[in-house]
Protein backbone atom coordinates (compact mmCIF):
# COMPACT_ATOMS: atom_id res chain seq x y z
CA UNK A 1 0.00 0.00 0.00
CA UNK A 2 2.94 2.36 0.61
CA UNK A 3 3.90 2.26 -3.07
CA UNK A 4 0.26 2.93 -4.06
CA UNK A 5 0.07 6.05 -1.91
CA UNK A 6 3.42 7.37 -3.10
CA UNK A 7 2.48 6.71 -6.72
CA UNK A 8 -0.72 8.73 -6.41
CA UNK A 9 1.12 11.58 -4.67
CA UNK A 10 3.67 11.61 -7.51
CA UNK A 11 0.81 11.76 -10.03
CA UNK A 12 -0.68 14.66 -8.10
CA UNK A 13 2.63 16.53 -8.12
CA UNK A 14 2.97 15.89 -11.85
CA UNK A 15 -0.47 17.41 -12.42
CA UNK A 16 0.40 20.46 -10.32
CA UNK A 17 3.79 20.90 -11.99
CA UNK A 18 2.10 21.59 -15.32
CA UNK A 19 -0.49 23.91 -13.77
CA UNK A 20 1.14 27.34 -14.00
CA UNK A 21 -1.55 28.93 -11.83
CA UNK A 22 -0.28 26.85 -8.89
CA UNK A 23 2.65 28.60 -7.17
CA UNK A 24 3.26 30.89 -10.14
CA UNK A 25 6.24 32.36 -8.27
CA UNK A 26 8.15 29.19 -9.15
CA UNK A 27 9.41 29.21 -12.72
CA UNK A 28 11.88 27.23 -14.84
CA UNK A 29 14.59 25.25 -13.07
CA UNK A 30 13.50 26.65 -9.70
CA UNK A 31 10.07 25.09 -10.21
CA UNK A 32 11.53 21.68 -11.07
CA UNK A 33 13.84 21.82 -8.05
CA UNK A 34 10.95 22.73 -5.73
CA UNK A 35 8.78 19.88 -6.99
CA UNK A 36 11.65 17.40 -6.63
CA UNK A 37 11.93 18.58 -3.03
CA UNK A 38 8.19 18.18 -2.51
CA UNK A 39 8.29 14.59 -3.71
CA UNK A 40 11.17 13.78 -1.36
CA UNK A 41 9.48 15.46 1.63
CA UNK A 42 6.03 13.94 1.13
CA UNK A 43 7.22 10.43 0.25
CA UNK A 44 9.28 9.93 3.42
CA UNK A 45 8.50 10.30 7.14
CA UNK A 46 10.30 12.80 9.34
CA UNK A 47 11.05 10.19 12.01
CA UNK A 48 10.43 6.51 12.72
CA UNK A 49 10.45 5.56 16.39
CA UNK A 50 10.56 1.85 17.22
CA UNK A 51 10.84 -0.03 20.48
CA UNK A 52 10.32 -3.46 22.01
CA UNK A 53 8.05 -3.09 25.03
CA UNK A 54 9.13 -5.26 27.95
CA UNK A 55 6.01 -6.68 29.60
CA UNK A 56 5.80 -9.13 32.49
CA UNK A 57 2.76 -11.37 31.93
CA UNK A 58 0.61 -12.62 34.79
CA UNK A 59 1.95 -16.15 34.30
CA UNK A 60 5.47 -14.95 35.06
CA UNK A 61 6.77 -14.86 31.48
CA UNK A 62 8.44 -11.70 30.17
CA UNK A 63 7.75 -10.80 26.55
CA UNK A 64 9.15 -8.15 24.20
CA UNK A 65 6.48 -6.60 21.99
CA UNK A 66 7.35 -4.63 18.80
CA UNK A 67 5.84 -1.15 18.89
CA UNK A 68 6.06 1.92 16.69
CA UNK A 69 5.40 5.65 16.50
CA UNK A 70 5.92 7.23 13.08
CA UNK A 71 6.01 10.99 12.49
CA UNK A 72 5.35 11.67 8.83
CA UNK A 73 5.00 15.46 8.50
CA UNK A 74 4.15 18.34 10.84
CA UNK A 75 3.97 21.28 8.44
CA UNK A 76 0.30 21.85 9.31
CA UNK A 77 0.57 21.38 13.09
CA UNK A 78 1.37 18.82 15.81
CA UNK A 79 1.50 15.20 14.73
CA UNK A 80 -1.81 13.33 15.06
CA UNK A 81 -2.71 9.68 14.55
CA UNK A 82 -4.09 6.57 16.22
CA UNK A 83 -2.39 3.61 17.88
CA UNK A 84 -3.28 0.28 16.30
CA UNK A 85 -3.34 -2.89 18.40
CA UNK A 86 -3.12 -5.79 15.93
CA UNK A 87 -0.91 -8.81 15.35
CA UNK A 88 -0.16 -7.73 11.76
CA UNK A 89 1.29 -4.36 12.74
CA UNK A 90 4.67 -3.72 11.12
CA UNK A 91 6.87 -0.74 10.38
CA UNK A 92 6.00 -0.41 6.70
CA UNK A 93 2.26 -0.35 7.36
CA UNK A 94 2.58 2.19 10.17
CA UNK A 95 4.68 4.45 7.91
CA UNK A 96 2.01 4.30 5.22
CA UNK A 97 -0.81 4.97 7.70
CA UNK A 98 1.08 8.02 9.01
CA UNK A 99 1.43 9.20 5.40
CA UNK A 100 -2.35 8.85 4.94
CA UNK A 101 -2.97 10.84 8.13
CA UNK A 102 -0.93 13.74 6.75
CA UNK A 103 -3.01 13.71 3.56
CA UNK A 104 -6.29 13.32 5.46
CA UNK A 105 -5.64 16.26 7.77
CA UNK A 106 -4.60 18.42 4.83
CA UNK A 107 -7.71 17.45 2.86
CA UNK A 108 -10.08 18.42 5.69
CA UNK A 109 -8.06 21.47 6.74
CA UNK A 110 -7.50 20.12 10.25
CA UNK A 111 -4.46 21.85 11.82
CA UNK A 112 -2.52 18.67 12.53
CA UNK A 113 0.31 16.81 10.89
CA UNK A 114 0.27 13.08 10.28
CA UNK A 115 1.53 10.30 12.55
CA UNK A 116 0.58 6.75 13.46
CA UNK A 117 1.38 4.20 16.12
CA UNK A 118 1.16 0.46 16.40
CA UNK A 119 1.64 -2.37 18.86
CA UNK A 120 2.09 -5.84 17.38
CA UNK A 121 -0.34 -7.87 19.49
CA UNK A 122 -3.73 -9.50 19.36
CA UNK A 123 -5.37 -7.71 22.31
CA UNK A 124 -7.81 -10.59 22.81
CA UNK A 125 -4.87 -12.79 23.89
CA UNK A 126 -3.94 -10.58 26.87
CA UNK A 127 -5.64 -9.97 30.21
CA UNK A 128 -6.85 -6.53 31.20
CA UNK A 129 -3.92 -6.11 33.57
CA UNK A 130 -1.45 -7.09 30.85
CA UNK A 131 -3.01 -4.66 28.38
CA UNK A 132 -2.76 -1.90 30.96
CA UNK A 133 0.96 -2.64 31.38
CA UNK A 134 1.43 -2.59 27.60
CA UNK A 135 -0.22 0.84 27.43
CA UNK A 136 1.83 2.19 30.33
CA UNK A 137 5.07 0.94 28.77
CA UNK A 138 4.16 2.42 25.39
CA UNK A 139 3.88 5.88 26.96
CA UNK A 140 7.11 5.40 28.92
CA UNK A 141 9.06 4.28 25.86
CA UNK A 142 7.75 7.06 23.59
CA UNK A 143 7.23 9.83 26.16
CA UNK A 144 9.87 12.12 24.66
CA UNK A 145 8.01 12.38 21.35
CA UNK A 146 4.44 12.58 22.72
CA UNK A 147 2.51 15.56 24.08
CA UNK A 148 -0.38 17.94 23.32
CA UNK A 149 1.89 20.21 21.25
CA UNK A 150 4.09 17.44 19.80
CA UNK A 151 2.14 14.29 18.89
CA UNK A 152 -1.38 13.43 20.04
CA UNK A 153 -2.34 9.72 19.76
CA UNK A 154 -5.90 8.40 19.52
CA UNK A 155 -7.62 5.00 19.25
CA UNK A 156 -7.34 2.85 16.15
CA UNK A 157 -8.08 -0.79 15.31
CA UNK A 158 -7.98 -2.84 18.53
CA UNK A 159 -7.85 0.13 20.91
CA UNK A 160 -10.43 2.45 22.42
CA UNK A 161 -11.20 4.88 25.21
CA UNK A 162 -10.00 2.46 27.90
CA UNK A 163 -6.51 2.34 26.40
CA UNK A 164 -6.43 6.11 25.89
CA UNK A 165 -7.43 6.65 29.55
CA UNK A 166 -4.58 4.40 30.71
CA UNK A 167 -2.09 6.16 28.46
CA UNK A 168 -3.16 9.66 29.45
CA UNK A 169 -2.90 8.72 33.14
CA UNK A 170 0.68 7.52 32.63
CA UNK A 171 1.56 10.64 30.64
CA UNK A 172 0.21 12.78 33.47
CA UNK A 173 2.19 10.76 36.02
CA UNK A 174 5.56 11.07 34.32
CA UNK A 175 5.08 14.69 33.20
CA UNK A 176 3.94 16.42 36.40
CA UNK A 177 2.69 19.97 35.98
CA UNK A 178 2.32 19.71 32.21
CA UNK A 179 -0.94 20.06 30.33
CA UNK A 180 -2.23 16.52 29.95
CA UNK A 181 -5.87 16.62 28.80
CA UNK A 182 -4.79 17.17 25.20
CA UNK A 183 -2.06 14.51 25.25
CA UNK A 184 -4.45 11.80 24.00
CA UNK A 185 -7.85 11.96 22.34
CA UNK A 186 -10.61 9.39 22.19
CA UNK A 187 -10.68 9.25 25.99
CA UNK A 188 -13.72 8.50 28.13
CA UNK A 189 -15.99 11.42 28.99
CA UNK A 190 -14.97 11.43 32.68
CA UNK A 191 -11.31 11.73 31.63
CA UNK A 192 -11.85 14.73 29.39
CA UNK A 193 -13.07 12.97 26.27
CA UNK A 194 -15.56 14.49 23.85
CA UNK A 195 -19.18 13.52 23.61
CA UNK A 196 -19.76 11.83 20.26
CA UNK A 197 -16.11 10.82 19.72
CA UNK A 198 -16.69 7.05 19.70
CA UNK A 199 -19.36 7.30 17.00
CA UNK A 200 -17.61 10.04 15.01
CA UNK A 201 -15.77 7.94 12.44
CA UNK A 202 -18.76 5.72 11.63
CA UNK A 203 -21.11 8.70 11.43
CA UNK A 204 -18.66 10.53 9.17
CA UNK A 205 -18.29 7.48 6.90
CA UNK A 206 -22.02 7.26 6.38
CA UNK A 207 -22.41 11.03 6.04
CA UNK A 208 -19.87 11.14 3.18
CA UNK A 209 -21.95 8.56 1.30
CA UNK A 210 -25.29 10.18 2.11
CA UNK A 211 -24.13 13.66 1.18
CA UNK A 212 -22.71 12.54 -2.17
CA UNK A 213 -25.63 10.35 -3.22
CA UNK A 214 -28.47 12.43 -1.79
CA UNK A 215 -27.69 16.05 -0.98
CA UNK A 216 -25.16 16.77 -3.71
CA UNK A 217 -26.65 14.68 -6.53
CA UNK A 218 -30.18 16.01 -6.00
CA UNK A 219 -28.95 19.62 -5.87
CA UNK A 220 -26.92 19.14 -9.08
CA UNK A 221 -29.11 16.65 -10.95
CA UNK A 222 -29.51 18.76 -14.11
CA UNK A 223 -25.79 19.42 -14.48
CA UNK A 224 -24.92 15.76 -13.86
CA UNK A 225 -27.50 14.60 -16.40
CA UNK A 226 -25.73 16.52 -19.19
CA UNK A 227 -22.27 15.33 -18.14
CA UNK A 228 -20.32 12.60 -19.93
CA UNK A 229 -18.54 11.77 -16.68
CA UNK A 230 -18.79 8.03 -15.97
CA UNK A 231 -19.17 8.56 -12.21
CA UNK A 232 -22.01 11.06 -12.69
CA UNK A 233 -23.95 8.36 -14.52
CA UNK A 234 -23.45 5.91 -11.65
CA UNK A 235 -24.61 8.47 -9.08
CA UNK A 236 -27.76 9.28 -11.07
CA UNK A 237 -28.51 5.57 -11.53
CA UNK A 238 -28.66 5.11 -7.76
CA UNK A 239 -30.44 8.35 -6.86
CA UNK A 240 -33.89 8.10 -5.24
CA UNK A 241 -34.19 4.32 -5.24
CA UNK A 242 -33.94 1.60 -2.57
CA UNK A 243 -30.39 0.38 -2.00
CA UNK A 244 -28.98 -2.83 -0.58
CA UNK A 245 -26.01 -2.32 1.74
CA UNK A 246 -23.24 -4.56 3.07
CA UNK A 247 -20.83 -3.55 5.85
CA UNK A 248 -17.51 -5.33 6.25
CA UNK A 249 -16.24 -4.95 9.81
CA UNK A 250 -18.55 -4.53 12.80
CA UNK A 251 -16.35 -2.73 15.30
CA UNK A 252 -16.64 0.91 16.36
CA UNK A 253 -16.71 2.14 12.77
CA UNK A 254 -18.70 -0.57 10.98
CA UNK A 255 -21.41 -0.99 13.62
CA UNK A 256 -22.10 2.76 13.76
CA UNK A 257 -22.08 2.99 9.96
CA UNK A 258 -24.55 0.09 9.73
CA UNK A 259 -26.81 1.72 12.33
CA UNK A 260 -26.71 5.06 10.50
CA UNK A 261 -27.60 3.31 7.23
CA UNK A 262 -30.47 1.36 8.76
CA UNK A 263 -31.96 4.50 10.33
CA UNK A 264 -31.33 7.02 7.53
CA UNK A 265 -34.33 9.26 6.72
CA UNK A 266 -32.97 10.42 3.38
CA UNK A 267 -32.02 7.22 1.56
CA UNK A 268 -34.00 3.98 1.62
CA UNK A 269 -31.19 1.65 2.72
CA UNK A 270 -31.55 -2.00 3.60
CA UNK A 271 -28.53 -3.45 5.41
CA UNK A 272 -28.55 -7.03 4.16
CA UNK A 273 -25.08 -8.16 5.27
CA UNK A 274 -22.49 -7.46 7.97
CA UNK A 275 -19.26 -9.26 8.78
CA UNK A 276 -16.41 -9.42 11.27
CA UNK A 277 -13.22 -11.49 11.65
CA UNK A 278 -15.26 -14.67 12.08
CA UNK A 279 -18.39 -14.60 9.97
CA UNK A 280 -20.71 -12.89 7.48
CA UNK A 281 -24.40 -12.61 8.37
CA UNK A 282 -26.87 -12.19 5.50
CA UNK A 283 -30.60 -11.56 5.25
CA UNK A 284 -32.09 -10.36 1.96
CA UNK A 285 -34.94 -8.71 3.90
CA UNK A 286 -32.55 -6.73 6.09
CA UNK A 287 -30.73 -7.39 9.37
CA UNK A 288 -31.70 -6.22 12.85
CA UNK A 289 -28.68 -3.96 13.41
CA UNK A 290 -29.56 -2.74 16.94
CA UNK A 291 -29.90 -6.36 18.13
CA UNK A 292 -26.50 -7.23 16.65
CA UNK A 293 -24.91 -4.19 18.30
CA UNK A 294 -26.33 -5.29 21.66
CA UNK A 295 -24.90 -8.78 21.07
CA UNK A 296 -21.33 -7.66 20.30
CA UNK A 297 -21.35 -5.41 23.37
CA UNK A 298 -21.80 -8.55 25.50
CA UNK A 299 -19.51 -10.87 23.51
CA UNK A 300 -16.10 -9.18 23.22
CA UNK A 301 -17.07 -7.45 19.99
CA UNK A 302 -17.85 -10.64 18.04
CA UNK A 303 -20.96 -11.24 15.94
CA UNK A 304 -23.08 -14.40 16.43
CA UNK A 305 -21.48 -17.43 14.80
CA UNK A 306 -24.16 -20.08 15.34
CA UNK A 307 -27.86 -20.60 14.74
CA UNK A 308 -28.33 -20.93 18.50
CA UNK A 309 -26.83 -17.50 19.17
CA UNK A 310 -28.96 -15.91 16.45
CA UNK A 311 -32.09 -17.57 17.82
CA UNK A 312 -31.36 -16.29 21.34
CA UNK A 313 -31.46 -12.68 20.11
CA UNK A 314 -34.26 -13.28 17.58
CA UNK A 315 -32.14 -12.31 14.58
CA UNK A 316 -32.83 -14.03 11.27
CA UNK A 317 -29.71 -14.45 9.14
CA UNK A 318 -27.74 -16.90 7.04
CA UNK A 319 -24.26 -17.65 8.33
CA UNK A 320 -21.58 -17.38 5.63
CA UNK A 321 -17.79 -17.09 5.50
CA UNK A 322 -16.31 -13.71 6.34
CA UNK A 323 -14.91 -13.19 2.81
CA UNK A 324 -18.31 -13.62 1.14
CA UNK A 325 -19.38 -10.09 1.97
CA UNK A 326 -16.85 -8.58 -0.45
CA UNK A 327 -18.41 -10.16 -3.54
CA UNK A 328 -22.12 -10.06 -2.63
CA UNK A 329 -24.63 -8.73 -5.12
CA UNK A 330 -25.32 -5.47 -3.29
CA UNK A 331 -25.50 -1.83 -4.36
CA UNK A 332 -23.24 -0.36 -1.68
CA UNK A 333 -20.26 -1.89 0.14
CA UNK A 334 -18.79 -0.21 3.20
CA UNK A 335 -15.26 -1.40 4.03
CA UNK A 336 -14.66 -0.93 7.77
CA UNK A 337 -12.15 -3.68 8.60
CA UNK A 338 -8.47 -3.66 7.57
CA UNK A 339 -6.31 -2.74 4.58
CA UNK A 340 -5.95 -4.71 1.32
CA UNK A 341 -9.46 -6.18 1.27
CA UNK A 342 -10.16 -5.51 -2.42
CA UNK A 343 -7.18 -6.55 -4.50
CA UNK A 344 -6.01 -8.01 -7.78
CA UNK A 345 -7.38 -11.48 -6.99
CA UNK A 346 -10.98 -10.53 -6.14
CA UNK A 347 -11.53 -7.23 -8.00
CA UNK A 348 -13.41 -8.87 -10.90
CA UNK A 349 -15.89 -10.46 -8.48
CA UNK A 350 -16.91 -7.22 -6.74
CA UNK A 351 -20.50 -6.38 -7.64
CA UNK A 352 -21.14 -3.25 -5.57
CA UNK A 353 -21.31 -0.06 -7.62
CA UNK A 354 -20.58 2.25 -4.71
CA UNK A 355 -17.75 1.49 -2.27
CA UNK A 356 -17.07 3.55 0.86
CA UNK A 357 -13.78 3.14 2.73
CA UNK A 358 -14.32 3.29 6.47
CA UNK A 359 -11.00 1.49 7.02
CA UNK A 360 -7.59 2.80 6.02
CA UNK A 361 -6.30 1.61 2.63
CA UNK A 362 -8.76 -1.30 2.12
CA UNK A 363 -8.49 -1.11 -1.70
CA UNK A 364 -5.26 -1.76 -3.59
CA UNK A 365 -4.20 0.31 -6.58
CA UNK A 366 -4.99 -2.55 -9.00
CA UNK A 367 -8.53 -2.94 -7.64
CA UNK A 368 -9.08 0.81 -7.53
CA UNK A 369 -8.03 1.24 -11.16
CA UNK A 370 -10.13 -1.70 -12.35
CA UNK A 371 -13.30 -0.69 -10.52
CA UNK A 372 -12.98 3.02 -11.29
CA UNK A 373 -12.62 2.26 -15.00
CA UNK A 374 -16.00 0.52 -14.77
CA UNK A 375 -17.64 3.57 -13.24
CA UNK A 376 -17.69 2.30 -9.65
CA UNK A 377 -17.77 5.22 -7.21
CA UNK A 378 -15.13 4.70 -4.51
CA UNK A 379 -15.28 7.20 -1.65
CA UNK A 380 -11.71 6.90 -0.36
CA UNK A 381 -10.46 6.59 3.19
CA UNK A 382 -8.95 10.07 3.49
CA UNK A 383 -12.33 11.58 2.58
CA UNK A 384 -14.77 9.17 4.25
CA UNK A 385 -13.20 8.15 7.55
CA UNK A 386 -11.96 11.52 8.80
CA UNK A 387 -14.72 11.84 11.39
CA UNK A 388 -12.45 10.49 14.11
CA UNK A 389 -9.65 12.99 13.59
CA UNK A 390 -12.08 15.89 13.14
CA UNK A 391 -13.74 15.18 16.49
CA UNK A 392 -10.32 14.44 18.01
CA UNK A 393 -9.41 17.99 17.06
CA UNK A 394 -12.56 19.22 18.81
CA UNK A 395 -11.65 17.13 21.87
CA UNK A 396 -8.12 18.57 21.83
CA UNK A 397 -9.58 22.10 21.72
CA UNK A 398 -11.99 21.32 24.56
CA UNK A 399 -9.11 20.03 26.68
CA UNK A 400 -7.07 23.18 26.10
CA UNK A 401 -10.02 25.46 26.85
CA UNK A 402 -11.48 23.25 29.62
CA UNK A 403 -14.98 23.80 28.26
CA UNK A 404 -17.00 21.12 26.55
CA UNK A 405 -19.48 20.84 23.70
CA UNK A 406 -22.75 18.93 23.70
CA UNK A 407 -23.00 15.82 21.53
CA UNK A 408 -25.25 17.71 19.13
CA UNK A 409 -22.69 20.51 18.83
CA UNK A 410 -19.92 17.99 18.14
CA UNK A 411 -21.84 16.17 15.42
CA UNK A 412 -23.00 19.43 13.82
CA UNK A 413 -19.39 20.64 13.63
CA UNK A 414 -18.31 17.26 12.25
CA UNK A 415 -20.92 17.32 9.48
CA UNK A 416 -20.21 20.98 8.66
CA UNK A 417 -16.51 20.21 8.29
CA UNK A 418 -17.11 17.19 6.06
CA UNK A 419 -19.71 19.07 3.99
CA UNK A 420 -17.20 21.85 3.37
CA UNK A 421 -14.62 19.30 2.16
CA UNK A 422 -17.12 17.47 -0.03
CA UNK A 423 -18.34 20.72 -1.59
CA UNK A 424 -14.76 21.49 -2.52
CA UNK A 425 -14.05 18.05 -4.02
CA UNK A 426 -17.23 16.82 -5.73
CA UNK A 427 -17.59 19.45 -8.50
CA UNK A 428 -14.15 18.55 -9.84
CA UNK A 429 -14.77 14.81 -9.39
CA UNK A 430 -17.93 14.90 -11.49
CA UNK A 431 -16.30 17.19 -14.03
CA UNK A 432 -13.12 15.31 -14.93
CA UNK A 433 -12.17 11.64 -15.49
CA UNK A 434 -10.06 11.24 -12.33
CA UNK A 435 -11.29 8.85 -9.62
CA UNK A 436 -12.31 10.47 -6.35
CA UNK A 437 -9.16 9.27 -4.60
CA UNK A 438 -6.96 11.10 -7.10
CA UNK A 439 -9.01 14.28 -6.70
CA UNK A 440 -8.63 14.10 -2.91
CA UNK A 441 -4.88 13.57 -3.15
CA UNK A 442 -4.50 16.53 -5.50
CA UNK A 443 -6.34 18.75 -3.00
CA UNK A 444 -4.20 17.48 -0.10
CA UNK A 445 -0.92 17.80 -1.97
CA UNK A 446 -1.88 21.30 -3.14
CA UNK A 447 -2.37 22.50 0.43
CA UNK A 448 0.74 20.76 1.77
CA UNK A 449 2.89 22.03 -1.09
CA UNK A 450 1.71 25.61 -0.59
CA UNK A 451 2.41 25.52 3.15
CA UNK A 452 5.83 23.89 2.71
CA UNK A 453 6.76 26.51 0.11
CA UNK A 454 5.58 29.39 2.31
CA UNK A 455 7.59 27.93 5.25
CA UNK A 456 10.73 27.86 3.09
CA UNK A 457 11.19 24.09 3.37
CA UNK A 458 11.77 23.36 -0.32
CA UNK A 459 15.35 24.61 -0.57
Amino acid sequence: MEEQTRSIVQQSLNALLGNESFLPELQGDMRKTAFTSLNAILSTPNQIHKSFLRVALEGGEVVRIPSYRVHHNDALGPYKGGIRFHETVNEEDVVNLAFLMTLKNALHNVPFGGSKGGISINPKEFSEKELQLICVNYVRYFNNVLGPDKDIPAPDVGSGEREMDWMMAEYKKINPGSQYLGSFTGKSIVNGGSLGRREATGKGVYFSFRYLLHDYVIANEKALATSTNIFAKTALDFMNRPLTVAVQGFGNVGSVTALEASQCKYIHNKVVAVSDRNVTLFNADGLDIPALIDFIAKNQGDLPTSVEQLTEISVHAEIQSREDILTMNVDVLFLAALENQLHDHNKTEVKARIIVEGANAPTTQEADDYLSNKGVIIIPDILANAGGVIVSYLEWLQGRETQFYTEEQVHNQLFDKMKHTLDGILPQYFGDPFPLRQNCYIHSVTRLSTVLYKQGQLY
